[in-house]
């Protein structure tokens, strides 16, 4: 009896389910200064401060946007022309795992005012989409559009931190899904067959052997080669290193850097969203 209450005390212990830290973020369109739309509309902190509730109510950890926001501002002289680029450097240096980006709709009418929250679950690491969720709520006699905004998140909170914790269930397990696009330079004297390495292997096999050693759980997947171009489209990355800080897309990209130039090549790397663009010199 004893062994069997240590066995199941064991696997709940090992069943323990991580959760991620997640910020709320305010939907602005491409080269709008986000601290101005903020600032202009204090419905939208209060719609902000609601979606963060309803989280924080099912023990979530969360993240301000608003105050990492006014930190990024106050130790970085911003030119105009990096406005634009200031939310994505909150998000990348706020910690948080996943981001949800909230858009504030409201509807003013004399039969009622009205809310619509439409939500978008992002990971932070690879800027993939992993949940969205449309909350509403009205009409109704009230201009607290924040009373409205809570009622809206009541109703939809748990299925859509559900989704969002499925899925970064299967990061944790299974890694983080980026895409990586090895390319032959327009004016490189290099192909996929030519042989590289001391083993003197075609590059595209040399790549593939490098890949299976260092894709999470030699979790990978090749979506094709030619002479001039190899891609994966699965390739998994740890959700943290052995240090116990958070691994990226970049971080893998710094790994393919160290292993090409020690087979005495050089490339360019490109970075955007999940998708790595490896071109060979």
């Amino acid at each position: 009896m004893l062994a069997c209450f240590l066995s199941l005390t064991l696997q709940a212990q090992n069943a323990v389910t991580v959760q991620p830290k997640i910020m709320v973020v305010p939907y602005v369109t491409e080269g709008v200064d986000i601290r101005q739309t903020i600032e202009s509309d204090p419905n939208i902190r209060v719609v902000m401060s609601k979606i963060r509730e309803a989280f924080d109510k099912r023990g979530f950890t969360t993240v301000d946007f608003e105050a990492k926001l006014k930190a990024q501002s106050a130790n970085n002289a911003l030119s105009q022309g990096a406005q634009s680029d200031l939310k994505s450097m909150v998000i990348q240096g706020s910690g948080a795992d996943i981001f949800v980006e909230a858009e504030y709709v409201p509807t003013f009418s004399s039969s009622g005012n009205s809310v619509k929250i439409i939500m978008k679950a992002v990971d932070v690491s690879t800027g993939s989409a992993l949940a969205s969720k449309d909350a509403y709520f009205g009409p109704k006699y009230t201009e607290d559009m924040g009373l409205l905004a809570g009622i809206a998140m009541e109703r939809v909170a748990d299925e859509f931190l559900s989704t969002i914790q499925m899925k970064f269930n299967d990061i944790v397990q299974n890694g983080r899904s980026i895409n990586i696009d090895f390319k032959i330079g327009a004016t490189s004297s290099l192909t996929m067959n030519t042989d590289v390495g001391s083993d003197s292997l075609p590059l595209s096999d040399v790549l593939e052997m490098w890949m299976g050693d260092h894709a999470y759980q030699n979790n990978y997947h090749i979506q094709g080669t030619t002479d001039l171009e190899m891609i994966f489209d699965d390739v998994r990355i740890p959700l943290k290193d052995h240090n116990g800080n958070n691994y990226n897309i970049n971080k893998f990209g710094l790994e393919i850097l160290k292993f090409v130039r020690s087979l005495g090549l050089q490339i360019d790397r490109q970075t955007k969203n999940n998708t790595l663009v490896i071109t060979f010199k």
